[in-house]
């Protein structure tokens, strides 16, 4: 079987290394070129950064665009039957019409009396795999009581608990607390303690590998087929919503092949939004945003924090990988080699509710939220495994396809690093640099007309933002909500330090070979009624 994981970084030769250089080099390349061009051709410069200006009012009106229609379709798949759904799909038969119901759930009734599916939908076994590290009870506790509000039979359900051996006694004790308090509920409920293991990096991967070869032996020894379960991996703060699970399963049973694909649900940061500082909450909301366009987008679409995967296809891939700190996004690439090329992620257009950024002090606060941010960059370190899995080791992958997956890949990460300061700064350059020049001089001019009407976009945001937000706590008065449309003056801000520049902190720490070999948990607080918070 070929390998399919990273290599260890003496093992990564002149070539792999340039990859790995790749974005950083394009990105700080990219940022200087306005001033290159200042110099040598002022009026060259400003036609391209207007053209980039123009560029980005396009991308702006379709995320726009998008935004609307995503927020649309989930609300409309929030409101489906699922449950009943479900039952109709085992049947082949509808029992109950429902004006409600689209003309293609009965399209796949039809489908599947012709065609049955590979695993029927009272076959199919969900295991809920929850990493853990250093969480307390006040944290841990609602995500079992999310999982077991949902409109599924529980005893087809598995909760499994992934922590660390380097956990306090305390923690550890509130897992199996919980474990023993909550196990009864579940068809079975275990918990695995991940030792520290010589060459994983420390992190969320190795901690889920760990419980989910736990639970491959689980499986063997009570002889259930890989292929009926169904994992999905949860932060310790993430919250399914209720139809999540009747939903993967209604997908899994329509997948041709379902051990080839995965499952995404729609990341939320929406739980304790009304306690985030206004800086955490607008990137918080951002965050959401995008991930609503990509559910659109299922070209671009990848693993991102929580998803869900056949046990099958997490055996085949020796499940996550424990030498990087981007296991969610880096999955994808570990499958999609695996079976050269025949993977695919399907949306789930159901939210998976998360907390926004929060720690015990402000300040402890700001620099979570960088270093969250920064963590997530470094999935620019995929584009050198995609470069020398994808292109110089033997495969059978698609050339086209992977060619345009690895420069959707790359562009969306140099995108990310520079966007936000071209968009920013990039007008005021050839002014600074060619005073005298009237076209340099005109160009903030134009930059600000042509930002006025991107602010379109913002306001739509905003306005779909405060649809999205969760009942406000009693602990806040009204004019909480106000704050709530005032953060977005500081926007600009929160994109240039907590997206720009913790995407160029990655991308440089892999020109100069400063590797993340720790995964730096989220602190994760909750605010009490009294307003105290509690890590």
């Amino acid at each position: 079987m070929k390998s399919i994981e990273i290599p260890y970084q003496k093992n990564k030769g002149r070539r792999y290394r340039f990859f790995e250089m790749l974005p950083g080099l394009l990105s700080w390349s990219i940022l200087i070129i306005p001033f290159v061009l200042s110099w040598i051709n002022p009026t060259l410069c400003v036609l391209v950064i207007i053209a980039y200006l123009l560029l980005w009012f396009v991308k702006s009106a379709g995320l726009t665009i998008r935004s609307l229609q995503g927020y649309k379709v989930i609300q409309d798949h929030m409101k489906l039957p699922w449950p009943q759904m479900l039952v109709e799909l085992q049947s082949r038969k509808v029992t109950q019409p429902e004006k409600s119901v689209p003309t293609w759930h009965y399209d796949n009734i039809r489908r599947l009396q012709d065609h049955g599916p590979v695993i029927e939908p009272s076959a199919m076994i969900h295991a809920i795999v929850i990493a853990a590290y250093n969480e307390t009870r006040e944290v841990l506790e609602p995500t079992i009581q999310s999982v077991l509000a949902s409109e599924y039979d529980m005893q087809k359900v598995i909760l499994v608990f992934a922590y660390e051996g380097r956990d306090g006694a305390q923690s550890e004790q509130a897992v199996l607390d919980l474990v023993k308090e909550y196990g009864g509920q579940f068809m079975k409920a275990m918990a695995f303690k991940h030792p520290l293991t010589e060459g994983e990096v420390r992190g969320k991967g190795g901690n889920i590998t760990f419980a989910g070869r736990g639970l491959e032996k689980y499986l063997t020894e009570n002889k259930i087929d890989p292929l009926r379960v169904i994992v999905t991996t949860l932060d310790s703060d993430n919250r399914p919503h209720k139809y999540y699970l009747a939903a993967l399963s209604y997908l899994y049973a329509m997948a041709p092949d379902p051990a080839r694909v995965s499952f995404q649900p729609v990341p939320m940061f929406t739980n304790n939004i009304w306690d985030a500082p206004a800086p955490m909450r607008v990137i918080a909301t951002g965050n959401t945003f995008w991930n609503v366009v990509l559910s659109l987008r299922p070209h671009m679409i990848r693993n991102f924090s929580s998803h869900a995967q056949s046990m099958k296809a997490l055996i085949d891939t020796d499940f996550w990988s424990v030498r990087t700190i981007v296991e969610d996004g880096h999955q994808f690439w570990r499958t999609y080699f695996r079976y050269d090329g025949d993977h695919d992620v399907y949306p789930i257009y159901l939210p998976i509710f998360q907390d926004a950024v929060l720690s015990s002090t402000w300040r402890k606060t700001i620099k979570a939220q960088f270093i969250q941010i920064r963590r997530w960059a470094w999935g620019a370190s995929d584009v050198a495994y995609v470069m020398e899995t994808g292109f110089f080791k033997p495969n059978k992958v698609p050339r086209l396809d992977l060619t345009f997956k690895f420069l959707r890949l790359l562009e969306g990460h140099v995108s990310w690093a520079t966007a936000p300061l071209l968009l920013a700064f990039a007008a005021f350059v050839p002014a600074f640099l060619n005073s005298d020049d009237f076209t340099s001089n005109q160009l903030p001019i134009i930059a600000s007309r042509i930002q006025t009407f991107a602010m379109v976009g913002i306001v739509v945001t905003l306005f779909l933002s405060l649809k999205l937000l969760p009942p406000k706590p009693a602990r806040y008065k009204h004019h909480r909500t106000l704050f709530m449309v005032l953060q977005w003056a500081i926007l600009p801000v929160t994109t240039i330090v907590f997206n720009s520049l913790a995407a160029l902190n990655s991308q440089t720490r892999l020109i100069f070979g400063w590797n993340l070999n720790k995964f730096d948990v989220t602190d994760k607080a909750v605010v009490k009624e009294d307003k105290q918070r509690v890590m």
